[in-house]
């Protein structure tokens, strides 16, 4: 079958992306694939502080991680589309989280606060380190793409440096 749909004034492309060769795209969508898990992780992982936390400063952290859960949630869509976008399959099912994360779990049971926060950090770290990696390996091939990840990593950052005011 032709990757091309002839129409009255001439040839237009099936093609998902058609500026960006194939195995560019391919590329791009691993990358992203595992920006996806890195992602998909750090909310369950969140989830997992959020319902454990125990300490003085219970509610205030409680509602953050609520709301970099959210926000983690939204960048994981965004990563995700771009890959389909691109004529990438994505794969976020739990299982494929759990055998591809990078990212260490966190301990079973309740959490003191100041643990969460010291945990959380340290996931957020390595999450910025791994997405920051791939982000630079894009740089030259899709601009779009990077940009995509530039927006994550900076409010990843800025979540980091939110989350460790409480342990000042």
């Amino acid at each position: 079958m032709s990757s091309h749909m002839h129409t009255g004034t001439g040839t237009l492309s099936q093609d998902h992306h058609p500026t960006l060769r194939h195995n560019e795209r391919e590329a791009i969508g691993a990358e992203l694939q595992d920006v996806l898990i890195e992602l998909l992780d750090l909310t369950l992982l969140g989830k997992q502080a959020h319902w454990n936390i125990v300490g003085p400063h219970f509610r205030p952290l409680h509602l953050q991680l609520d709301e970099y859960v959210e926000a983690w949630r939204l960048a994981s869509d965004a990563v995700a589309e771009r890959a389909v976008a691109l004529g990438h399959n994505v794969d976020g099912q739990s299982r494929t989280v759990a055998a591809r994360t990078q990212l260490a779990p966190l301990p079973e049971g309740p959490i003191h606060d100041g643990d969460v926060v010291r945990e959380m950090s340290e996931r957020l770290v390595d999450a910025i380190g791994h997405i920051r990696t791939r982000m630079d390996r894009l740089e030259d091939v899709d601009a779009v793409t990077a940009d995509i990840l530039h927006g994550i990593v900076a409010g990843l950052e800025e979540n980091l440096w939110m989350l460790r005011v409480h342990a000042a």
